[in-house]
């Protein structure tokens, strides 16, 4: 895979589709972090608005999708995410990542706009800029199983039941693998980073993988409006700042004062 055009699987293996109940005024699109899967990220369903219809992208070589050919470029996380947003979605769209997941994030929202499907706002948590190199490289191929997964186990957020029983780890390793290795390298040309809607982006101040003064950086992607929040913790530092954290999405989930007006007429 190397340019996002390979035939689709299934679209709801690809996108998981968690409605609220009730009439759904926006939808939060998620993508996970390096070596991360969707499951990892359905219990936000329960914090989230009921008005708030939540997606979560599913990359290759986990759940549904783990017969798939593993990813070798951004594209490959990217590309079929944004092909398989349903059709039905509210015109409202917010894009979040964690990790390398805020690059596929902005990803997708690049994707978004050339196809006339703009999102309202983009979301980046806890990673670089996308025209900045990673700061924290892996290199997965230098690394034996072990070394690795001593190396996930330092950034946290992944559950160590997993990376400690043997068969699950074959399982996990190789997507985790294929994962950082396109972390390390994902770089986006200056004069082409850069996205039509506002950015939010939140982090850990005691994050070791993406360090705090770098997360500013992503103004320099819009022109459309830019906030930064910092909340105590390290790399997953939402895990232990859940209410603090989802406070700060409403705030970005939070209809315009201009769709109030036209909802309430």
């Amino acid at each position: 895979m190397t340019d996002g055009t390979f035939p689709l699987p299934n679209a709801d293996d690809i996108v998981w589709d968690l409605p609220g109940d009730g009439p759904q005024r926006t939808a939060l699109l998620v993508l996970p972090h390096a070596g991360g899967n969707a499951h990892a990220y359905s219990a936000w369903r329960d914090r989230l608005p009921a008005d708030v219809r939540l997606l979560i992208g599913q990359y290759p070589g986990r759940g549904a999708r783990y017969a798939e050919e593993l990813p070798t470029t951004i594209a490959d996380l990217a590309g079929p995410v944004a092909a398989a947003l349903p059709d039905d979605l509210p015109d409202d769209l917010v894009v979040l990542g964690h990790s390398m997941g805020s690059l596929v994030a902005f990803e997708v929202v690049r994707r978004l706009a050339a196809a006339g499907r703009p999102a309202r706002a983009l979301v980046a948590s806890a990673c670089r800029a996308p025209f900045l190199p990673n700061p924290s490289a892996v290199y997965p191929e230098r690394l034996d199983d072990d070394q690795l997964v001593a190396a996930i186990k330092e950034r946290g957020g992944t559950d160590d039941g997993i990376l400690d029983e043997p068969e699950l780890r074959e399982i996990v390793i190789p997507s985790i693998r294929a994962d950082f290795a396109i972390d390390d390298v994902y770089r986006c040309t200056a004069d082409e980073a850069s996205v039509d809607c506002p950015v939010t982006v939140i982090g850990g101040d005691q994050d070791p993988v993406v360090p705090v003064t770098a997360l500013g950086r992503w103004a320099e992607i819009t022109a459309a409006g830019f906030a930064e929040h910092v909340l105590p913790g390290g790399h997953f530092y939402f895990q232990q700042q859940l209410p603090a954290f989802f406070a700060l999405l409403d705030t970005v989930l939070a209809p315009a004062p201009g769709a109030l007006a036209a909802s309430a007429a």
